[in-house]
């Protein structure tokens, strides 16, 4: 990842952003890497020794399509984005704990987090590529993977929807207190990320500030290929 790339993240607007997030529980960076670089990941899809293991999602019956889990030490690219986009999440990260109560707080920077995660046993790196076919789906769930979690993660889309795939939409579900979910459907374009809670989120009510429970997935690809980058910033045991 080079130094551009870092400013960038850097030079966003994160104040707009959180406020997307307070309001919708996602938001989008459009642009967030160019297209010559989402072809490169996606090649890199093929290769064996790159990644710690290869998930088929019907033998788990997460849904339909596979994916892979990067090995450390991570691409010099992955590693880049986890570094750079963890600061700015990581002051929403916590203001949010403290809306909703929570004594967790998130260091400034992503090494020592990762440090934590470590020492708690969760020592296996987690940013993945996601690769769908025609038919393929992921079903609504949530990456926690331990009990060192941090609550924001970022998906990126690789795969160009106006030429490359059908359907495939990214979908969030937000169950909130004795209420019917929200469904909020997230249009990408090749190259934006969108950021969304790992597992829940603080909203605002008339009595105060409550927890609501979010999960992720992807709805069926009626056609084409469809290849998603993934960034999880805490680690798996």
């Amino acid at each position: 990842m080079n130094k551009m790339t870092r400013d960038g993240i850097a030079s966003l607007d994160w104040e707009k952003h959180a406020r997307e997030l307070d309001a919708h529980g996602c938001a989008i960076l459009e642009h967030l890497i160019d297209p010559d670089t989402c072809q490169s990941l996606v090649a890199c899809y093929d290769e064996t020794e790159t990644f710690r293991s290869h998930i088929h999602m019907a033998r788990h019956g997460f849904g339909r399509g596979e994916y892979k889990y990067f090995a450390y030490p991570l691409p010099d690219m992955i590693a880049g984005l986890r570094q750079s986009l963890y600061p700015p999440l990581a002051e929403i990260a916590n203001r949010w704990n403290r809306a909703m109560g929570l004594d967790r707080r998130f260091p400034g920077d992503h090494a020592r987090f990762v440090a934590q995660c470590h020492e708690a046993g969760q020592t296996r790196p987690t940013p993945l590529l996601l690769r769908y076919g025609a038919e393929d789906y992921n079903c609504l769930h949530q990456d926690v993977y331990g009990d060192c979690v941090f609550p924001l993660q970022v998906a990126i889309l690789l795969s160009d929807p106006k030429t490359d795939f059908e359907g495939g939409e990214f979908v969030l579900t937000e169950q909130r207190p004795r209420m019917q979910s929200r469904a909020e459907v997230v249009p990408l374009m090749q190259g934006d990320a969108v950021i969304f809670p790992v597992h829940h989120r603080p909203v605002a009510g008339t009595r105060g500030t409550y927890r609501v429970n979010m999960r992720h997935g992807v709805s069926r690809l009626r056609a084409g290929s469809r290849h998603t980058l993934g960034i999880i910033f805490h680690d798996a045991k």
